[in-house]
Formats: C-alpha cells, sequence, structure tokens
C-alpha cells in the first residue's frame, strides 16, 4: 500500500463561479466585482494543470461536468467522492445544496470501470445531509493510508461523530482536533482539514499554529512523529495562501511529486522548498482564478483513485 496514487479524478468545469452557498463559512473566497470571465479563465487554468500532470507521468482521468444542474464548483470533487484499496467508494454529505448534485458516483464509476479499475462496494453517507450533519470527503478528512491513520479539524463541515463512524467502516484511527484562523480579528474554524495539512510518504505539510489547544497540538505532532513523519511547519499567512493544501502523486515507474498552486509554492521560504524537495520535486501549477473565487486549490481538484485494476 502506497501513500499516493498515481491515478486522479478530475472535473472539467463548464460554468464555474463564485459560490455564495459556500462562501458563509469558507473565508479563503474572494468574491469578485465581476466573474463573467470566471469559467473562462479555470477552464484554461483547469486544462493547464492536466497537461502539466500529465507530463510528470501522472495518470488524469477528466470528466466533463454538465451544464445542468448548475454546479460552480464542480472542479473540487474530493469533497464527494474518495476511492480506496479494498475497492471500496465513499460518498460524503455537503454543506452547500448546489454542491450536493455534484455527486454523480454512476457517471464516475462508468468512466473508472471503462479505464479497468474495479469497485465493489459504496459506502454513501450522504443521508445525514437530512439533518444537516456533514463531512466533506478528503477535504474533511486527510488519510495516512499506509498507518490508517485518519486526521481531521471539526468544523461545520465536518462532523465529529460522522467522522469517528467513516473511520469504524473504514478501519481508520480517528485524530480530531480543532484549527482555527484569524477573520476579521476573530478565531473562526477552518472549514476544512485539507487547507491546514497535507500527509505525504515521509512527511507532513502543516500549519501547526492554527490548532490553539496546547494539548491538541502536542498530539497531533506526536500522532505525526510516531507514525514516521518529518514535519514542515508553514504559518497561518502562507496557509491563507493555500500552501496546506497540496497533494503527493505518483507519476513514471516510481517516482513521485507533491502538487502545489503557484500561489502556496511562492509563499514558502527557500527552507521549506528545500525541506520538502528532499523527499520529492515539486509541481506548481497556476490556477489563480480558480483558487480566488472558488476557495479551493490543488489539492481540492483531485480525488486519487486508489482501487484496483480488475
Amino acid at each position: 500500500m502506497k501513500q499516493y496514487s498515481d491515478t486522479i479524478l478530475m472535473i472539467e468545469p463548464v460554468d464555474f463561479r463564485f459560490n455564495t452557498q459556500t462562501a458563509v463559512n469558507n473565508y479563503f473566497q474572494t468574491k469578485p466585482e465581476d466573474d463573467s470571465t470566471a469559467q473562462e479563465k479555470a477552464l484554461k487554468e483547469f486544462r493547464g494543470m492536466v497537461a502539466k500532470l500529465r507530463e510528470h507521468g501522472v495518470n488524469v482521468i477528466v470528466l466533463q461536468d454538465t451544464l445542468d444542474p448548475h454546479t460552480p464548483d464542480s472542479i473540487f470533487p474530493n469533497n464527494w467522492i474518495s476511492f480506496h484499496e479494498n475497492k471500496m467508494i465513499a460518498l460524503y454529505p455537503m454543506f452547500a445544496k448546489n454542491r450536493r448534485v455534484e455527486r454523480r458516483e454512476d457517471d464516475v464509476l462508468a468512466l473508472l470501470e471503462e479505464k479497468g479499475f474495479e469497485a465493489e462496494e459504496i459506502m454513501d453517507y450522504s443521508s445525514a445531509e437530512e439533518d444537516n450533519v456533514f463531512l466533506e470527503g478528503t477535504g474533511s478528512i486527510i488519510l495516512d493510508r499506509v498507518n490508517k491513520i485518519a486526521y481531521a479539524c471539526v468544523s461545520p463541515r465536518t462532523d465529529e461523530e460522522l467522522f469517528y463512524e467513516f473511520c469504524e467502516d473504514f478501519e481508520y484511527e480517528p485524530v480530531l482536533f480543532e484549527a482555527n484562523h484569524t477573520v476579521d480579528n476573530e478565531r473562526k474554524q477552518i472549514y476544512h482539514t485539507n487547507v491546514m495539512m497535507c500527509v505525504g510518504d515521509e512527511y507532513a505539510v502543516i500549519a501547526l499554529s492554527t490548532i490553539d489547544d496546547k494539548t491538541e497540538k502536542e498530539f497531533v505532532i506526536n500522532k505525526l512523529k510516531s507514525s514516521g513523519k518529518e514535519i514542515i511547519d508553514i504559518t497561518e499567512e502562507q496557509m491563507h495562501q493555500f500552501a496546506g493544501n497540496m497533494l503527493q502523486v505518483g507519476g513514471i515507474g516510481n517516482s513521485k511529486y507533491l502538487v502545489m498552486s503557484e500561489n502556496a509554492y511562492n509563499s514558502l521560504t527557500q527552507e521549506q522548498i528545500d525541506q520538502i524537495e528532499k523527499f520529492n520535486p515539486i509541481i506548481k501549477v497556476d490556477i489563480n482564478t480558480i483558487e480566488t473565487l472558488g476557495g479551493g486549490s490543488a489539492r481540492c481538484m483531485m480525488a486519487e483513485v486508489f482501487l484496483p485494476k480488475a
């Protein structure tokens, strides 16, 4: 079992724009004065990212979004679906109503089966939406797939009980904590764990200063270290440039890379870059429009496929 996959599912947008429904607790989004060119810019960025990943040998499977229903955030599939090496797929309950219609598991499954992947069971947690309970996939949950540890920071989009249920179903050890950032001089919960931390095979990039409780912080640090991870600490300011929203992927042969946005890369110090490159090269992608309007970055755009080949 590897921590990273060389196969990634991505959704090509057809009507990307600022989503008012998610902006209520995603403080990473910036509302534009005019988003009439948002789709055109996002599509260019998306295709540029796909091309760059493929250049490095990553197997990118692209599913086209549809105009109906309207799904302005469809470019971020990792929030509603995850794939697992035991032939299981998980579907997740989404906070924003217009994100719930992104779930096109039949289309995704057909496409993956066409590519030779095998799935046997779907764990569907989406009915929790009826009770206003949410758990937004690998946005909410950071999986250490090798050591079977799941990290999550509690938020309006990450329910504690449902997180524990997921961990029981998929046999992961839960590590739950609270992570906050300063918004208008107030400490507010970070909406998704994957903007403040990323776990690679030998390292973890994490904004430790967001974990205000000292006991919780020590617990997370000890769990990362005891599972063999070198900690690369980023600041809250760097996190706001999406320096936590990274994903390790596999390429040709045994090559591996850490994918991040140009904004994230530019926020890092040379020392942090050297720390990362000690383990793997970096792939940086220009997705400024997607980040600014969508409030998500490179990691959110990639749903790793760990299903076995049939």
